[in-house]
């Protein structure tokens, strides 16, 4: 024993405190992008794929994001899914390549580009096709050349340096490739049909490009069509009232439709009023000027009775006239005086909807004579109800797909009166371009204008003046569809379109049509989560022929030519061929007018032929994206059907969609085999994100203030398959677990600081049970995050990532063991089965978060191993079956529950101030309570206290022991204060000899 003296030896230099150049502060928006370029000059990417060559594949195709603008946090989360499945796959040891792409074609670029047009006083129109086409590549080139860096800055792997572009030669010819397959095989065809068309966009949309916003001011009225011929005498000179939200659609109505099924009835309008001479005279001049219709009889849903007369009570009500009481509906019984209504259905004459079959009423505008003079026939429509209305329907066949089959079924053709800007056409007989209003102005509006259709807009003056115009208010709410890009208001509008047939029978898929062979893709195909195949499968179910023509000048042309005599489309593999050579050759450019003769070849007049002069639906272009990357040679990494499509779950009627649908058409199968989907990001309320309402979260920011790893730690800790939450306070809570998960791997590097595998490392078996039951928990941690991996279920990977470094590691294992870190024998098997365990834990721990934290865990791997290969070249950790160990795991989590239970008995004395920290406690402990083998020297090192003796409860004291100068151990063995307890002594003489 050294010889004692006053002063006592300060120790500190021979503790084994852990020592590392790894720093506490992260620094991650400084120390990333120096990390992304080493990555670069080494060529990571490609180094990977060598690293994985010949191995199992996995192929995650991806969505082309659209090349328009700065990415925002929903680019930032959907990136870092597709990163964190290609990592976790490529650390399972697959070949996971990843090929990024953009969708380059379309409106928004188009727009943009027309902006810059008006900015410089120019339109499109001054430029040649060319021109303006050239000018939409390069700025859709910018775009792709901006994002492309701001997804890296991200962390995100992939070829960069060789992305799909839609745009690209090759993609446009094997885009027109894939449109000529359809037309080979029989399942596109040319047809006038109503359809989602933007007015101010003026061309066609399909169903992904529309969204629906909620109003609550749109205009509804009630028309009065007089009937002139019934095969029920008591209808001829009634009105049968049709119920619109569309005033616009008025002027182009054609028919009027009836439920079959419907129970109809006659009433009498009537109002009421206390009035004689000049007053009554005053009154029926009032009333005309809101209502010509006093005591006529109308035709309606007996259903509707209560509603309609409701809607009549409001027209009436704003009549400030004395003695006007109320209006009235009466149900006319036949040959008899009228009964008053009841609202309710009751004994009187009526009919069902069937019975007026050959009825005819004419529109309130015949007296314009020409298109309006024709009679308009009442219909059966198996769509009519009386959820609202009159349970009689106006039918329009150029603007509603109800009215358009049923017109057709009965030989009425649309008109096409609406032009492609919105506005009726110039000659339309009642809205002309020489029809004026009182101030001299044209009438002729864009149809979905407010005044255009409002009460006192010029329809409903019209049809007030002409006698028919029964209600009219602008206080109707309901859901009404507009462009999910301009966000403008949108139509049905009947124009001649491009079509893929849903369910013609096709002899290429052995009899099925494109909806049967789809719909049985859609069961086949894994989706996470589940009830995406619910979302996609209900709207394939419904859908209706996909409509594939744009009028638009940037897109990939229809590349077709239709006989002009006969209308007749040329389907001719050879001249196809010839049409995809010259598109490979030059882009999209080549398609004009100029090249017909050398497309069409020899035999054929190019006179005789139209050609296309649409553009196909970019949802068409990126629906082709598995044609022309995964089968491509251009990537022969790549291979097709794809493992996985992700995106989200706006995509089911999107990207999921068009592609499922164009794999089917052409090939007869789905293009992958699990699609995933995300949610959407909300503020920190929960609110849509919005640059309006100022709540949005900028990704670029968020990296320039946290770092990239930050952002994606977020990502992949937030339940992504349902719609979830970022803001400062959430990415402050997430920058707490960083460094939670950074101090780990700091503790980590420093306790290893010199390890000797070679020499220092203690075969599993031979450790002392603590350190198996960590390896333990380690195989218990390594099946769930496979599983996670398997099961795309990044949320439960990172949290459980997360609670085994915060709570297993860092709150109990490390608290328990850095006694024997610092102050035991480094030659004993004690500190060696633990720095050979924390080893373990190191290299399995760095690569379970390698595709959480890429920065971090290449900067931690790098730290300890300099010279070594980048940590994403490594594949996961082998974690031994035998370590599983579930009754040894029983005994510890008794005892860690025990632990739990003595640190809070502790707690109120530290509070107190008896004592300051649990080493100097003696604990008592209820004897039953622990398990077998364990000594009370064994309880006092793992419960960190001074001593631990049994008992009936749980007991604590402060200890009278002394405390050890080495390693702060309260110890009957130490005589005082500053002297060394037997373990330290012997270890200190061995450093003092060495020294």
């Amino acid at each position: 024993m050294p010889e004692k003296s006053d002063q006592k030896r300060d120790y500190r230099d021979t503790v084994f405190l852990p020592k590392t150049d790894f720093p506490m502060k992260a620094g991650l928006p400084q120390k990333e992008p120096g990390i992304q370029a080493r990555w670069e000059e080494q060529g990571l990417y490609e180094r990977i794929r060598e690293s994985r060559a010949g191995r199992e594949k996995f192929i995650l195709h991806d969505g082309p994001p659209y090349a328009n603008g700065d990415i925002h946090v929903g680019h930032a989360l959907n990136h870092v899914l597709k990163d964190m499945v290609v990592r976790t796959q490529t650390l399972l040891g697959k070949d996971a390549p990843y090929v990024p792409g953009w969708d380059c074609h379309g409106l928004p670029i188009e727009w943009k580009v027309e902006e810059l047009y008006r900015k410089k006083k120019r339109s499109k129109n001054e430029v040649s096709p060319k021109e303006f086409r050239a000018e939409c590549r390069a700025y859709a080139q910018k775009w792709v050349d901006v994002q492309r860096e701001q997804l890296k800055r991200l962390g995100i792997g992939g070829r960069w340096d060789k992305p799909y572009l839609t745009m690209r030669p090759e993609a446009e010819a094997d885009i027109v490739r894939e449109l000529h397959k359809f037309a080979e095989t029989g399942q596109l065809y040319r047809g006038a049909k109503p359809v989602m068309w933007s007015p101010v966009e003026e061309t066609a949309l399909a169903d992904a490009e529309v969204e629906y916003q909620d109003l609550t001011d749109s205009p509804q009225i009630d028309v009065a069509f007089e009937i002139t011929e019934s095969p029920i005498e008591e209808l001829v000179g009634a009105y049968a009232v049709v119920w619109t939200t569309t005033p616009w659609t008025i002027p182009v109505n054609q028919a009027l439709a009836y439920g079959p099924e419907v129970d109809y009835a006659l009433y009498r309008i009537e109002a009421l009023y206390d009035l004689e001479g000049e007053d009554q005279k005053a009154f029926s001049a009032a009333l005309k000027s809101v209502f010509p219709l006093d005591l006529a009889k109308v035709l309606i849903a007996q259903d509707r009775e209560s509603e309609f007369h409701e809607r009549l009570r409001e027209m009436l009500e704003g009549l400030s006239v004395p003695g006007f009481e109320e209006v009235r509906l009466l149900h006319l019984v036949l040959d008899e005086e009228p009964v008053p209504s009841t609202g309710a259905a009751g004994p009187y004459p009526s009919f069902k909807g069937s019975e007026l079959a050959g009825t005819f009423a004419r529109h309130p505008m015949h007296h314009l004579g020409g298109f309006y003079a024709k009679p308009r026939p009442l219909l059966a429509g198996d769509f009519v109800t009386t959820d609202s209305g009159t349970g009689l329907v106006h039918m329009s066949p150029d603007h509603g797909e109800d009215d358009f089959e049923l017109c057709r079924a009965n030989g009425i053709d649309p008109v096409f009166a609406v032009e492609s800007d919105g506005r009726y056409r110039d000659d339309w007989l009642w809205l002309g371009a020489d029809d004026k209003d009182e101030d001299g102005k044209e009438r002729r509006r864009a149809v979905i204008n407010k005044p255009f259709n409002a009460p006192e807009g010029p329809i409903c003056s019209d049809l007030r003046e002409a006698g028919a115009l029964l209600s009219a208010s602008a206080d109707y709410a309901h859901s009404y569809p507009h462009s999910w890009r301009s966000k403008a208001k949108v139509i049905y509008r009947c124009t001649p379109q491009w079509f893929i047939g849903m369910d013609g029978k096709l002899d290429h898929l052995d009899g099925a049509s494109l909806r049967e062979t789809a719909m049985g893709e859609i069961e086949r195909v894994r989706f996470v989560p589940e009830k995406g195949r619910r979302r996609i499968g209900a709207m394939v179910g419904d859908r209706p022929d996909w409509l594939i023509s744009r009028q638009r000048a940037w897109g990939v042309p229809l590349a077709l030519f239709v006989h002009r005599e006969t209308g007749e489309l040329l389907v001719d593999a050879e001249v196809n061929a010839r049409i995809q050579s010259a598109i490979r050759a030059d882009g999209i450019d080549a398609w004009e007018e100029a090249r017909a003769g050398e497309f069409l070849g020899e035999g054929r007049n190019p006179d005789d032929y139209e050609m296309v002069s649409d553009i196909l639906d970019v949802w068409f272009d990126s629906g082709s994206t598995h044609a022309f990357v995964l089968e491509s040679d251009e990537w022969p990494e790549l291979q097709s059907p794809a493992d996985l499509y992700l995106e989200g779950s706006d995509q089911h009627r999107g990207w999921f969609q068009s592609s499922l649908l164009e794999s089917c058409g052409t090939r007869g199968r789905a293009p992958y085999e699990t699609v995933l989907t995300h949610g959407f990001t909300m503020d920190s309320a929960g609110k849509k994100m919005s640059k309006s309402l100022g709540n949005t979260v900028d990704p670029l920011k968020v990296m320039e203030t946290y770092g990239a790893d930050i952002i994606r730690l977020w990502a992949l800790s937030v339940d992504f398959t349902e719609d979830h939450r970022i803001g400062d306070e959430i990415l402050k809570g997430v920058g707490d677990q960083y460094r939670r998960l950074r101090n780990t791997f700091r503790y980590l590097l420093g306790a290893l600081g010199g390890f000797d595998h070679d020499a220092e490392a203690i075969d599993p078996a031979e450790m002392p049970e603590l350190e198996r039951y960590v390896l333990h928990l380690l195989a218990v941690l390594d099946a769930k995050l496979r599983r996670a991996v398997d099961d795309f279920d990044f949320n439960a990977y990172t949290r459980a990532l997360v609670d085994f470094a915060n709570e297993d590691l860092s709150a109990f294992f490390f608290d328990v063991r850095k006694d024997r870190l610092y102050c035991d024998d480094p030659e004993g098997l004690a500190r060696r089965s633990y720095r050979t365990t924390l080893d373990i834990l190191f290299q399995a721990l760095v690569r379970y978060a390698a595709p959480v934290l890429v920065f971090t865990a290449e900067e931690v791997w790098g730290t300890r191993f300099p010279d070594r290969d980048s940590i994403h070249l490594q594949e996961w950790h082998p974690i031994p079956a035998d370590w599983r160990n579930d009754d040894l795991a029983a005994r510890w989590d008794k005892l860690r529950d025990l632990r739990e239970d003595v640190n809070e008995a502790i707690e109120p004395l530290r509070r107190e101030k008896t004592i300051r920290s649990s080493l100097e406690a003696d604990v008592v402990v209820p004897a039953d309570a622990v398990p077998e083998g364990f000594s009370d020297a064994d309880l006092a090192e793992l419960f960190i206290t001074a001593s631990v003796t049994r008992g009936q409860a749980i007991a604590v004291s402060r200890t009278d022991d002394s405390k050890c100068g080495r390693c702060w151990r309260l110890l009957p063995e130490v005589a005082e204060d500053g002297d060394l307890c037997g373990r330290c002594e012997s270890v200190v003489a061995e450093m003092d000899e060495v020294a």
